[in-house]
């Protein structure tokens, strides 16, 4: 199933802006495909301004991978609000992305042919996971421990790839960091905060993320795996032909330019 957000494809050159603000969702929601008939769950596609995010509903509910969400809810800690961002809605409008990463890491593709050149992102925390970190739950710590000193940190890991699964560069954004000397300067990510994607380069046709956390138990990370994204910025690498056009015309104007200037000297 491929469902599409209603942008079209940027052209070479342009720039896109993809905010999930087209994605049509009742009200307190987040996206869920019906499973098939006797089926374990459903799975689908989204689609947007060249952007494909893959989306899995499981038979039990919830979702797994990347879903869209309108969601306001920042009190309610645990599973059951793992929809939720804890800024209480997107960056300039309601809807905004949520990735739960189940294993070792999650990605969306570019369609564009050559790839793109990505420029920014904006990330925030769950609620689910901010919340786990701030009070400690069941299966998680509370960061910083009891008196407030633990190193702890929740980090998002971000890597450009190429059409040949290269890696053409990566960037870290830190969700918490609680390694700081003073520990006044110890942060849960709680607004929606820019994420320069610069260092990824150029003909990136993926964006795989990963997280990790200091919190780890028997069966791996206890911070709960999730994050939130919206406004991802991005420029479609022009094709080789468009890039040799553009070529000759800068050639013929310098042509065009030695010749007035002999005429005129």
């Amino acid at each position: 199933m491929v469902l599409s957000l209603g942008a079209v494809l940027p052209l070479a050159g342009q720039s896109a802006l993809v905010d999930f603000g087209s994605f049509s969702l009742a009200g307190e929601s987040y996206f869920q495909v019906d499973p098939p008939p006797g089926g374990d769950g459903g799975s689908a596609t989204l689609e947007a301004s060249g952007v494909e995010l893959p989306h899995t509903t499981p038979s039990w509910g919830g979702f797994s991978a990347f879903t869209v969400s309108n969601r306001t809810d920042t009190t309610t800690p645990g599973f059951g609000n793992a929809g939720s961002a804890i800024t209480g809605g997107g960056f300039g409008d309601a809807n905004y992305a949520v990735g739960y990463i189940d294993g070792g890491s999650l990605s969306l593709q570019f369609t564009q042919a050559g790839g793109v050149v990505p420029d920014t992102m904006r990330v925030t925390n769950t609620t689910y996971a901010a919340l786990s970190m701030r009070d400690g739950d069941a299966f998680a710590k509370k960061f910083g421990g009891a008196d407030g000193s633990d190193p702890d940190y929740f980090r998002l890991t971000i890597e450009g790839l190429d059409a040949t699964a290269a890696v053409t560069g990566t960037v870290e954004f830190y969700l918490a960091d609680y390694r700081f000397a003073d520990d006044a300067r110890d942060t849960i990510v709680e607004t929606w905060e820019e994420v320069d994607l610069s260092a990824l380069g150029s003909g990136v046709a993926e964006l795989r993320f990963s997280l990790d956390s200091s919190d780890v138990g028997q069966f791996g990370m206890n911070t709960p795996s999730y994050f939130a994204m919206d406004d991802l910025a991005f420029a479609a690498v022009p094709e080789p032909s468009v890039i040799a056009v553009l070529a000759g015309v800068a050639a013929l104007g310098v042509v065009a330019g030695r010749r007035l200037r002999r005429r005129c000297g």
